[in-house]
């Protein structure tokens, strides 16, 4: 029998692994500057510990933001498209249902959701990957509306000012730190994708 054919299908293919990364990436580093940032001007009676921030003042935090920013906005498009364009968003995302998010998440809690196949997404997964980008989406947005307040009016209001752009901004980076979390601890629960996520297969 041919090595092609003992060969694993593709799972992820090259153009999402760098794409996947490089995301990870500038959020980092965006998560971490900006709570340099958030020190600097609190809109809530607590401050994030020093040790857990990137940029050292508030002027290296920013650059490093900004930095990060770009990467996050440019890679964050190509990926979109590539997603959208090969089909692979509707295929891996959609139809994704109410009732069997709630079947799914039922089992999840009994232990009993089963991982089998990586190329294929349970709908809890489809919710959390959709929630992501849409929350992903939601912090560029509120990002320009706190970085070009005066340039974007139309978006500060709809974000209700500038304050209220702040704290959407912080609560759409507190949800994102949450995804983090919990999608570390499930890569650890099933490591094989994390392979899947570095060699495709």
């Amino acid at each position: 029998m041919s090595t092609s054919i003992l060969k694993k299908p593709v799972v992820h293919p090259l153009w999402l692994r760098i794409t996947h990364w490089l995301n990870a990436l500038a959020v980092i580093v965006m998560i971490l500057s900006g709570w340099r940032i958030y020190n600097a001007s609190p809109i809530f009676p607590f401050r994030i510990p020093s040790e857990w921030t990137l940029g050292g003042w508030l002027g290296g935090a920013l650059q490093w933001h900004f930095a990060a920013m770009w990467l996050l906005a440019l890679n964050g498009l190509i990926y979109l498209l590539l997603n959208t364009g090969s089909g692979r968003l509707w295929k891996k995302f959609l139809p994704l249902r109410p009732r069997e998010v709630v079947q799914d998440m039922l089992k999840a809690l009994r232990g009993k959701l089963q991982h089998d196949a990586l190329d294929h997404y349970n709908a809890v997964q489809k919710l959390a990957y959709v929630s992501v980008i849409l929350d992903l989406i939601l912090l560029v947005v509120s990002g320009l509306a706190i970085w070009k307040s005066v340039q974007f009016p139309i978006l500060r209001e709809l974000m209700g000012g500038f304050d209220n752009a702040r704290i959407v901004h912080f609560c759409a980076m507190a949800f994102l730190v949450a995804f983090i979390v919990v999608h570390i601890i499930m890569v650890a629960l099933v490591p094989r994708t994390l392979l899947a996520m570095l060699r495709g297969r």
